[in-house]
C-alpha cells in the first residue's frame, strides 16, 4: 500500500507562486497516473491536474490552465504541482492521489479513478 504525503502549501499573496510536492512511499508510483485535487469550504472536491504514468500526458482544469503545471520524477517517487499567478479562489486544501490503472495513457478527471490519497496541504491566497 502506498502512502502519499503532500507538502509545500502555505499562505501567499495574490500573484505569488507555490510548488506543492507529493512524496510516495511504500510502493512505486512510476506505473500509475497521478492527480491533484482540491477542496475548498462549501465546495465540492475539484480535479486540478493529472499526469500519466510516463509523464507524457497531462491535463488541467480550465480554472488553472496556463497557471499550474503538474510534473513527476519517477526516480524520486514524487509528483509536483507548480502553481503560478495564484488567486484568492485557489484557496483550498490540495490533495494528491494515485490512479487505479497501471500503464494507462489516459488521465482521469474523476476522483473515483484514484485509489490512494494524501492527507492534504492547505493553500491560502490573500488578495
Amino acid at each position: 500500500q502506498v502512502q502519499l504525503v503532500e507538502s509545500g502549501g502555505g499562505l501567499v499573496q495574490s500573484g505569488d507562486s507555490l510548488r506543492l510536492s507529493c512524496a510516495a512511499s511504500g510502493r512505486t508510483i512510476s506505473s500509475v497516473g497521478m492527480g491533484w485535487f482540491r477542496h475548498a469550504p462549501g465546495k465540492d472536491r475539484e480535479f486540478v491536474a493529472g499526469i500519466s504514468w510516463s509523464g507524457g500526458r497531462s491535463v488541467y482544469a480550465d480554472s488553472v490552465k496556463g497557471r499550474f503545471t503538474i510534473s513527476r520524477d519517477n526516480a524520486k517517487n514524487t509528483v509536483y504541482l507548480e502553481m503560478n499567478s495564484l488567486k484568492p479562489e485557489d484557496k483550498a486544501v490540495y490533495y494528491c492521489a494515485q490512479g487505479r490503472r497501471r500503464y494507462s495513457g489516459v488521465v482521469y478527471y474523476s476522483h473515483e479513478e484514484y485509489s490512494y490519497w494524501g492527507q492534504g496541504t492547505q493553500v491560502t491566497v490573500s488578495s
